[in-house]
């Protein structure tokens, strides 16, 4: 059997995940990217650093935002037995070409109106689960019309299409809200933006698994953030069960937008007993969480997502472990500048806690400051049964190490 992966540049979901998954399930890869090179660096590098067994892998060029490419390629190539994306620029193409060649699939419906983060609003708005002011500013809309609306201070301005937190940021007042939405506009020409009520509150993520018939939520991450005026994730922790009643008002509101096939990362913020979703990506979590999550409830995550794709139906129970706990300590650049000096990657195991650190950027590499998960130079996994022991053992490894950058 033959799957066909779409992808945008390398992520160690798809080459620590997905791919050795697609191994175990004895399926043959066609990977259609439009960074080709990158891929084949990256799975090159992978195996020599011991990594799990690859499937058999053609990686083909494609451009792959464009959905009638992806379904030329693909017709061109033969008919696949599934079609699969991760990517959150992606899903929506993915979802097009399985219903092209009639495979089983996300509704494409569903992967732009979540992808869509003004259509994500105005969806939740007509279902009636959950209304949030929003606006939104087209590609060709001067920034200066936003200082013009009827905004609820302080608003969050984010690109319509963003993800990672890239340009989400806190606007105080109408200036500050002109002055945002300019300073994206001269980074990212064009793009469309959203205007949108700042939502207070504990942010989670809710983490589920969909055949179409059976939704599972399998897990919950409390979730901590940069200092505002920016929405960087900087830490994450496992909860022992998704919480309620917020869980199953997230499972309501994505039932609403026609989410239920495959994986989906939604975060949301706690108000009471109400649950105010912020986004949705209808994708596994990432940043190395899915790798996390696979190794500490035990079940095969990764075949699990690809089966789905494949027509099978889930298990009723997943047979997850329960009592696992994890923390995830992303080390974030606090400037731009070259990496001159950080710790080495390492897995060690004591007192009962698993550390697994890897870093994100080589020392001598240069970057400036993004305010994203793009300043990510470093994340630690800590896994055990204990969360105080793994607390303890974090705050140890960082202590007793530093990241040093020169501007």
């Amino acid at each position: 059997m033959r799957l066909h992966l779409l992808a945008l540049n390398p992520t160690d979901s798809v080459t620590e995940g997905f791919l050795p998954a697609a191994a175990r399930l004895g399926l043959a890869v066609t990977l259609l990217t439009d960074q080709p090179a990158a891929h084949r660096q990256a799975y090159e590098r992978y195996a020599a650093d011991g990594g799990d067994k690859l499937p058999e892998l053609d990686i083909v060029e494609c451009d792959v935002r464009d959905f009638r490419e992806v379904i030329a390629r693909i017709s061109a190539l033969g008919r696949p037995d599934a079609v699969f994306t991760n990517s959150d620029h992606l899903q929506t193409q993915a979802a097009l070409a399985a219903d092209y060649f009639a495979l089983p699939g996300k509704d494409w419906r569903a992967a732009l109106r979540t992808k869509n983060k003004a259509q994500l609003r105005r969806a939740l708005a007509e279902a009636g689960v959950d209304t949030v002011w929003s606006a939104e500013l087209g590609p060709a809309e001067d920034p200066e019309a936003a200082g013009g609306l009827d905004a609820p201070f302080p608003c969050v301005v984010k690109p319509r299409e963003g993800v990672a937190s890239e340009d989400v940021v806190l606007a105080a007042d109408a200036a500050s809200l002109v002055a945002r939405c300019r300073e994206i506009r001269e980074r990212r020409p064009g793009v469309a933006l959203v205007i949108e009520e700042y939502l207070d509150g504990q942010l989670y993520t809710l983490e589920t698994l969909g055949d179409g018939h059976t939704l599972h939520a399998i897990s919950a991450f409390r979730t901590e953030l940069s200092p505002l005026p920016y929405f960087i994730e900087e830490r994450l922790d496992l909860l022992p069960a998704p919480p309620q009643p917020h869980s199953d008002l997230v499972l309501e509101q994505l039932r609403a937008l026609g989410v239920g096939f495959g994986a989906c990362h939604t975060e949301y913020v706690a108000q009471g007993d109400r649950a105010r979703l912020i986004e949705v990506n209808y994708r596994a979590i990432g940043d190395q969480c899915d790798l996390t999550l696979a190794h500490l409830l035990d079940i095969p995550l990764f075949e699990h997502i690809l089966r789905t794709h494949l027509g099978e139906r889930l298990p009723l129970d997943l047979g997850a472990r329960t009592d696992g706990r994890a923390r995830m300590e992303y080390i974030c650049a606090q400037r731009g500048g070259t990496l001159t000096s950080a710790p080495p990657a390492s897995d060690t195991e004591r007192d009962g806690v698993r550390l697994v650190y890897r870093p994100l950027r080589e020392e001598g590499e240069k970057h400036p400051l993004h305010r994203t998960n793009r300043d990510y130079i470093g994340v630690l996994r800590a896994t055990g049964t204990d969360q105080e022991r793994i607390d303890r053992a974090v705050e140890e490894f960082l202590t007793e190490r530093s990241w040093e950058i020169v501007s």
